[in-house]
């Protein structure tokens, strides 16, 4: 069969799901989905459908990016607009047969919007919802729209499409498409994605590979995962027209085996593709050949950097070697190999189906088109979101994530991950594009966002992210293996009222010396998050050192908790709780905190009750 019928097939079967004369319910069933429940509430419709006895279509979607509100549901009526619910549970999902399926009844109270090709005046559109209406989708677009296991659906929405426009193309020219677009490698460092492509392009020798990287280890981050569970097919179409580009007959795709369902769809989706000829051997009848093998990964961070990740493919132990050669050169095997990574692979088979231009309408002069990240920490709309590169960083946190929860205020946000910097308050109207976060000390990185508040401290972010960096460290090279722990011995010291002013300087002299010596990007990168909190936030340090005191009430060391005479009732509640017996007192009589005694775990405030509130956190020590 060719792609023309495929299309047609495809078409006909997409128009009758989303326009047909029979009703659909489109569960969100990815990862974030099914952690909320979505399993029970795709078996609840099934149930409630069957006992009513009407005719509906359940279909399994990936995740729109809405993950504070899953479980997320969409229900189609013939006539009628797509219908969005939030926080659908097993109850509401056989409520809803009834109401909305039945009597054509919308659920007010757990309607988001509706997605329709005529505006609704009396119901929100979805794309209108502060948290989508500054968004723009194009990797994302199919993703908690169509069925990640069906092929159909992706080829219904332009699928393939770009590998049909690369057969009547040269190699080259493609690579002046992906060039002429601005794209640039979403995985962290932001290298023009067509100059790398074209060095291996021109690379000696007959043998060539891409490697897809969909590690993914930073904390907090699930681009690439929601992806790959959402639309599996965006990402094997953009390695087809990759592999085209540079002469590799050969991908594997490095996932980690964390992701099990990721895993689960890339391999269904890579089975469909070789069925219909749309992958392997003579694609599409062209005579150009494309193997695509799925290696899983340990979940070691280093097996991010590309030397170490070849490593890991070949069999060795995760560990970087020197560069140069730089894979493009000899990379796998001793071959001329790319690797980008899932958003990057995916933003090209989105450029080829459509062109250059309308991709880089997007973003700025530098930094053309779009990029997804994963909003997650002290913010009102956890999710995954994609925005215009240059977008204000304030935007972002305000207008797509409702800001700060509990009437906080807004502290730092961290980007790049261990490898990245945090990011204050002052400065939030930095534009989100590589260029500008650079001069701010930090990184794009593959897109994780975390937002702080201002119970944080951010001594204690940076060593969070350096013991992270330090463990992930594979020891390769001395500035990385011992200059990170020697970093964290002194974060430690401090956090814990033992550091002294010389600290901060040495602090940053030995995160200097570690960016300079060390072998890889993970120790060239690991100080980040000491040097930019160093950098914004030097008083906390300060504070620390000099007071004896975490301001944020984080530190262990740093703060003490103590009973409030006028309020302590003798409950005997804290008392009962405290697992060193440092409470004092006998039943409704004033109690006492002996501190030489207290851990300071705070389960004496934690068990303490809201009506008498009588106990209090301080920062410092009590003398």
């Amino acid at each position: 069969m060719d792609l023309n019928n495929l299309v047609a097939e495809a078409t006909k079967e997409w128009k009758e799901l989303i326009k047909g004369d029979t009703p659909a319910v489109f569960v969100g069933n990815a990862t974030c989905g099914r952690s909320a429940g979505s399993m029970d509430v795709i078996e609840a419709f099934q149930q409630e459908i069957e006992k009513q006895h009407i005719e509906c279509n359940v279909v399994e979607v990936g995740c729109i990016g809405l993950c504070y509100l899953e479980p997320l549901v969409m229900v189609y009526k013939p006539g009628a607009p797509l219908v969005c619910y939030r926080n659908i549970g097993t109850k509401e999902a056989t409520a809803l047969v009834d109401s909305h399926l039945i009597k054509d009844t919308i659920n007010q109270e757990r309607l988001i919007g509706v997605i329709s090709d005529t505006p609704q005046a009396a119901l929100p559109e979805l794309k209108d919802i502060p948290v989508m209406k500054p968004q723009v989708r194009l990797v994302l677009q199919n993703c908690g729209h169509i069925d990640p296991n069906n092929l159909n659906h992706y080829i219904a929405n332009k699928g393939y499409s770009g590998v049909a426009k690369m057969l009547t193309l040269q190699p080259e020219d493609v690579i002046e498409r992906i060039k002429e677009s601005g794209l640039r490698g979403r995985g962290g460092a932001g290298f023009p994605t067509w100059r790398k492509w074209q060095f291996c392009r021109d690379a000696k020798g007959t043998s060539k590979y891409l490697i897809c990287n969909a590690d993914e280890g930073d904390p907090g981050a699930f681009m690439n995962r929601s992806l790959l569970e959402g639309d599996p097919h965006s990402l094997l179409e953009g390695m087809i027209i990759a592999a085209y580009a540079i002469g590799a007959s050969t991908g594997y795709i490095y996932c980690r085996a964390e992701y099990p369902l990721a895993l689960v769809r890339l391999r269904l989706a890579i089975q469909q593709a070789e069925e219909q000829k749309l992958l392997g051997d003579d694609i599409l009848g062209s005579g150009f050949n494309f193997h695509i093998k799925i290696k899983e990964g340990a979940g070691a961070f280093v097996c991010g950097e590309e030397t170490a990740l070849i490593a890991s493919i070949e069999g060795s132990r995760g560990m970087p070697r020197p560069r140069p050669p730089f894979p493009a050169i000899a990379g796998l095997w001793g071959k001329p190999t790319i690797i980008n990574n899932v958003e990057t692979l995916a933003s090209v088979a989105r450029i080829m189906q459509n062109d250059p231009a309308w991709f880089s309408q997007y973003g700025t002069e530098m930094s053309k088109g779009t990029k997804t990240f994963a909003l997650v920490g002290k913010v009102q709309n956890t999710g995954l979101i994609e925005v215009p590169l240059g977008i204000s960083l304030k935007e972002i946190i305000f207008d797509i994530g409702g800001g700060v929860p509990n009437n906080k205020k807004f502290k730092a946000v961290q980007t790049g991950g261990p490898s990245g910097g945090c990011i204050p308050a002052h400065l939030l109207d930095i534009a989100m594009d590589y260029d500008s976060l650079a001069q701010a000390g930090t990184i794009m990185g593959s897109g994780g966002l975390v937002v702080m508040d201002e119970d944080t401290c951010m001594v204690d972010v940076a060593r969070y992210f350096l013991d992270f960096a330090q463990k992930e460290s594979c020891g390769e090279c001395a500035p990385c293996r011992l200059g990170t722990k020697q970093m964290l011995d002194i974060l430690e010291d401090i956090t814990s009222g033992k550091g002294t002013i010389e600290d901060i300087e040495l602090l940053e002299s030995m995160g200097d010396g570690i960016k300079k010596g060390s072998l890889c990007g993970l120790g060239q990168t690991a100080p980040n998050p000491v040097l930019t909190t160093l950098r914004y936030f030097r008083n906390e340090y300060e504070d620390h050192i000099i007071n004896k005191k975490c301001t944020a009430k984080v530190c262990r060391d740093l703060k003490y908790y103590d009973i409030l005479p006028d309020k302590c009732t003798g409950c005997h509640i804290c008392f009962k709780a405290c697992p060193t017996n440092a409470i004092s007192g006998t039943a409704k009589q004033l109690h006492q905190i002996d501190q030489s005694l207290c851990i300071k775990c705070g389960m004496c405030l934690d068990k303490c009750p809201v009506k008498f509130n009588a106990i209090e956190c301080y920062a410092g020590n009590k003398i």
